[in-house]
């Protein structure tokens, strides 16, 4: 095979990853979205990290090198018997996504380190291998110090807990070997593996592996012969090697490679992230909401609380509303389906400049896939960066093993989002286990444990909201999905159905959302007032200017439920069918709308 720089191209993983970036998170995602917490952990062994010993970014390792098959395109995955369980994660995912043709995987063994317990060679100890650059007298030092047991007896003995054990390493060979013999790996496994190869040692010529091990063990071959003889085979396989590196632009590189291991320091971390403001997604110093994750039937209430954490900021500062559509997908919101996420999105957002329409010409409207295809490169090494300081049993609290690890990774995007915006508040809707209070902590802990250079923003969680809190239109103790108002609800029928069911016992103001719907959509989003009609002898038609007021009046019995509910249903009658103007009127809510009511359609067929 012609190996020479005309014939071989090197490309960089991480520019290949960043110049493709629409195609390669999207696949990752998708990936991480489709198994748990525990699966993943199953393959941190690739980094020999033991499972309860994790950062958040070691379980996005096996993710991105699963990642990596898919976007290779690869039909053969060769690699080491380390990496085998990453590889079938490959083609489980195969089966899970629908993927016809699954990869082949073809694990090749793992040589031994030299020391004593190392199932495998490792990078923070240069003596644990034989490496391509190492010279002649470098071979002869390591070998002879190597770990070369005779009998198993004598293998256990050394390797009984030794800490340096790699975790999984029950999968990390083969073949069961109970010498666990480095120099016999190196002989069996390198020496051997050219066709018609021999080995001499101790004036005797080998032509196969089997006879140099059993005249190993039954001792007429001696460790020192052995050793001899592989230091010589070893030698001889390197030098056209070091004969390559000997002058030119090789011998250039490999002075340069030793200078800088020399030279080796710790390496410091540099702060990176997707600069929003740089890149004109958002203005410096905006109050920066986070809508919650996307529902296929968004509800009046969930609107409510979105447009009271936009309110909730500075009120000098831009508002923006940020739609995390790749964190919805990666935590199977509206059943990962990207179309039905969109058009959740849509929906809502409709409903906002339906209710708000004067408030939300001045709020800024981001996407967050659009604004990480910006810089991904830096977007995803913040997100790297987030996973490195948090240990998984931190960003995974509230999920146990069995949930999706897609959980995890939309918490690191959270912070890695919020790092990007420089923000002078940030709103988090709550939105189950995967936001509010808990990204709110997490955001909070980065920028004071991490040292951000940037100004630490004010973090207002949901339960911190003022006063816009939208009660189920039933008991409290008979509360059903049917007696909320949802944004696709028909208002000739709905409107006026679920205002008559709605519980609104006389005198009763403690638990009234009758009012509330009053409250918010008469005056404090409506016309200002709460117009009541009925007969003189009722009392007469009034305006009701504040909830006091109407609060005070229900409660002493002067506004009878029945008048309050037919002002009110007049009320949610009116919006909603602002909402269907709204839809009629543009083609894109129109399909959204369409889209979400398939998707519940779908979902109620497999209930």
């Amino acid at each position: 095979m012609d190996m020479s720089d005309e014939k071989v191209i090197f490309k960089w993983a991480s520019d290949e990853i960043t110049n493709n970036a629409a195609t390669y998170w999207p696949k990752m995602i998708d990936i991480a979205r489709r198994f748990t917490i525990s699966r993943i952990k199953k393959c941190c062994q690739i980094m020999g990290r033991l499972e309860g010993n994790l950062t958040s970014a070691q379980v996005l390792y096996p993710l991105m090198q699963c990642t990596d098959v898919f976007f290779l395109k690869a039909d053969v995955c060769q690699l080491g018997v380390d990496q085998r369980k990453v590889n079938m994660l490959a083609r489980e995912y195969c089966e899970a996504a629908k993927v016809k043709f699954k990869p082949v995987i073809l694990s090749h063994h793992m040589l031994y380190g030299l020391k004593a317990g190392q199932e495998k060679m490792s990078k923070s100890d240069p003596d644990s291998a034989i490496f391509m650059e190492d010279t002649a007298e470098d071979v002869r030092r390591k070998i002879q110090n190597a770990y070369c047991p005779r009998t198993a007896e004598a293998s256990d003995d050394t390797n009984a807990g030794n800490a340096d054990a790699d975790a999984g390493k029950e999968s990390m060979h083969l073949v069961e070997d109970d010498l666990k013999n480095p120099c016999l790996d190196y002989v069996e496994n390198i020496i051997f593996c050219p066709p018609g190869a021999t080995f001499s040692a101790g004036g005797n010529s080998f032509s196969n592996f089997a006879d140099v091990r059993s005249n190993f063990v039954k001792g007429t071959l001696s460790e020192g012969d052995l050793k001899e003889g592989l230091i010589a085979a070893v030698n001889e396989l390197l030098e056209p090697v070091r004969v390559h590196f000997s002058r030119g632009r090789p011998k250039e590189l490999l002075d340069l490679v030793r200078q800088y291991k020399k030279e080796a320091a710790p390496i410091e971390r540099q702060f990176r992230r997707l600069d929003a403001v740089q890149h004109g997604i958002v203005q410096a110093k905006s109050h920066i909401v986070f809508l919650s994750s996307p529902v296929p039937n968004p509800s009046l209430g969930q609107a409510l609380d979105v447009l009271n954490q936009l309110m909730s900021g500075d009120t000098n500062s831009p508002v923006v509303l940020f739609l995390s559509d790749w964190s919805a997908t990666v935590v199977n919101a509206c059943f990962s389906d990207t179309k039905g996420v969109s058009a959740s999105f849509k929906v809502l957002v409709s409903a906002l400049v339906a209710i708000a329409p004067e408030f939300m010409k001045s709020v800024k409207i981001v996407k967050q896939s659009e604004a990480i295809l910006k810089d991904p490169s830096n977007y995803w090494i913040s997100v790297i960066n987030a996973g490195r300081h948090f240990p998984l049993a931190v960003t995974q609290e509230g999920f146990d093993d069995s949930d999706a690890v897609g959980g995890v990774i939309a918490r690191l995007m959270r912070v890695a989002d919020a790092i990007a915006m420089s923000p002078r508040s940030i709103g988090f809707a709550e939105d189950g286990r995967w936001a509010g209070k808990i990204e709110a902590n997490l955001v909070g802990r980065y920028y004071s444990e991490a040292n951000i250079p940037l100004e630490t923003p004010v973090l207002i969680p949901a339960s911190s909201s003022n006063d816009l809190t939208l009660q189920d239109l039933s008991d409290e103790a008979h509360a059903t999905e049917n007696a909320r108002y949802y944004l696709l609800d028909d208002p000739k029928v709905h409107g006026k159905a679920k205002i008559k069911k709605a519980f609104a016992e006389p005198g009763n103001v403690k638990f009234c959302p009758v009012i509330d719907l009053a409250d918010f959509f008469a005056l404090k989003f409506g016309q200002g007032k709460l117009c009541i009609q009925r007969s003189e002898e009722n009392g007469g038609n009034i305006d009701y200017n504040s909830v006091g007021d109407i609060k005070r009046d229900f409660e002493s019995g002067k506004l009878h439920p029945g008048d309050l509910k037919a002002a009110v249903t007049t009320v949610m009658v009116d919006l909603f069918t602002r909402f269907v103007s709204a839809q009629k009127a543009d083609k894109e809510l129109l399909s959204a709308t369409k889209t979400l009511k398939q998707l519940n359609k779908k979902n109620s067929k497999k209930k």
